[in-house]
């Protein structure tokens, strides 16, 4: 790398790495502790890029950098913070901001930044309008898997790129929805949520066209959930002229991933692609574990505003709720928490209130088999019979015999195997076929034979 670094930061010893490995990298690197000299240095024209924390002594780097987009627009200024906030995220990108890293954060990875900053420096950054984010994004976390969601939002919360949300159940599906719109530009219109489980073409003739009006953010609440009907219909709609006049963004979101539904001829592929332009993935609660505190604390003051007494979590309590199971994400501890607030009579919940409440929880949150009350044959007719819907008045391409027969006989084969723990042999005789076929099936479905577990 070649260039001048100018860095501002309160912590020495941030300053300290930063300066070294600049440094080794190649550049000329210029530190400082406060907004004042990094703001002096600017005017001056010192500096091929900009590494700057948001918190100093004497200011909010954030509020900088109009003022350094007005005097040098062409320098890009990467922002740090410990603010880890999809707020402080998206204030960063719309004032300007080359790029957002959050604190602590990879070294390799924010030399990288430098680097390609310093190569496309010239490249004028323009400022989106400003917004009012003085309300708290509902999404809490500073863990790496969220910091990344945070990333993502930032960057498309003012585009009109349709967004296709992908999390299980819990994990902050549609207040990431909302957020989207009330966050970006499209805030003084409307926001209508589509159930798509209930809705029929009609239906979405009425909420698109006539209800939704301009600059509307459209959500479709489960998306895998669609009638074939609707997917035809709804298709149709996006591609039509009375829509594509209208300001309207796109967001979905879904449970399920859409993908293996588009191989088994449940969903449409180009309905799938013209809503999955930008996808944004949120993260099970398993794998954010660090984030349960900070959602736990949230969650208790929502109680307290919502007229509950305040409780306290000591810490021994709320280690126990970090290594719990979690299946029903963040919806499911938020409801937990509210249940402690109600139920626990002492304002601190101890280890043992907090034991007994945790066994409780994962008692309800064990899944029940549910009885086969449908044959076989019904299930696989409703399965086909919303395959040939999806095709609408035309035919699905031919070999349709070959790929439903292959669609019942994978699952087959795979759990008769698994259920002998890998025997051929004994998985021949359970079928009732010859060996000799046996694996020319397993060849054929490319199945990976080991000695499992015997299912239960």
């Amino acid at each position: 790398m070649d260039g001048t670094i100018l860095v501002a930061d309160d912590d020495r010893t941030i300053r300290t790495v930063l300066t070294q490995a600049l440094t080794r990298a190649g550049c000329k690197v210029r530190a400082t502790s406060n907004i004042a000299t990094l703001w002096r240095w600017i005017e001056d024209g010192e500096g091929d890029a900009v590494i700057s924390d948001v918190m100093m002594p004497d200011g909010n780097g954030l509020d900088l950098l109009p003022a350094i987009q007005k005097k040098r627009p062409n320098l890009p200024v990467i922002v740090i913070s410990a603010q880890n906030t999809v707020v402080t995220a998206i204030r960063a990108t719309d004032a300007g901001a080359y790029e957002y890293m959050p604190k602590p954060f990879d070294l390799r990875a924010l030399l990288s930044k430098v680097s390609k900053a310093l190569t496309k420096k010239g490249q004028t950054v323009l400022p989106a309008e400003q917004n009012n984010y003085e309300s708290e994004f509902p999404l809490v976390g500073g863990s790496p898997a969220m910091q990344e969601v945070y990333r993502v939002v930032a960057r498309v919360v003012n585009t009109d790129l349709s967004v296709l949300i992908l999390g299980g159940s819990g994990t902050g599906k549609d207040l990431l929805a909302r957020s989207l719109h009330e966050l970006g530009h499209r805030v003084s219109g409307r926001f209508v949520r589509i159930n798509c489980g209930t809705i029929t073409p009609d239906q979405l003739d009425a909420e698109v066209l006539v209800s939704a009006g301009q600059n509307a953010t459209i959500y479709f609440d489960e998306l895998s959930t669609l009638s074939p009907q609707s997917q035809i219909h709804l298709l149709n709609l996006t591609q039509s002229e009375s829509m594509q006049s209208m300001d309207i963004r796109l967001v979905s979101s879904s449970s399920r991933p859409i993908q293996p539904l588009i191989n088994d001829g449940m969903f449409r592929e180009d309905l799938f692609y013209r809503l999955n332009v930008m996808p944004i993935n949120l993260p099970p609660l398993r794998d954010r574990i660090e984030d349960i505190g900070p959602l736990v604390q949230h969650f208790l003051r929502v109680c307290v505003d919502r007229g509950m007494p305040l409780k306290k979590i000591p810490k021994s309590s709320l280690e126990q709720m970090r290594v719990a199971a979690w299946p029903g994400n963040v919806r499911a501890l938020e409801n937990f928490v509210q249940r402690l607030v109600l139920l626990c009579p002492n304002e601190e919940i101890s280890a043992t209130f907090m034991a007994a409440a945790l066994k409780e929880e994962a008692a309800q949150s064990e899944p029940s088999t549910p009885p086969m009350t449908q044959k076989l044959s019904a299930s696989v007719e409703a399965h086909i019979r919303r395959y040939f819907d999806l095709h609408g008045d035309a035919l699905p391409p031919p070999g349709l015999y070959n790929r439903i027969v292959r669609e019942v006989e994978l699952p087959l084969l795979a759990l008769s195997l698994a259920a002998t723990r890998g025997n051929q042999v004994k998985t021949a005789k359970l079928l009732g076929v010859n060996r000799n076929t046996l694996r020319k099936k397993i060849k054929e479905h490319d199945i990976q034979v080991t000695r499992t577990k015997k299912l239960m």
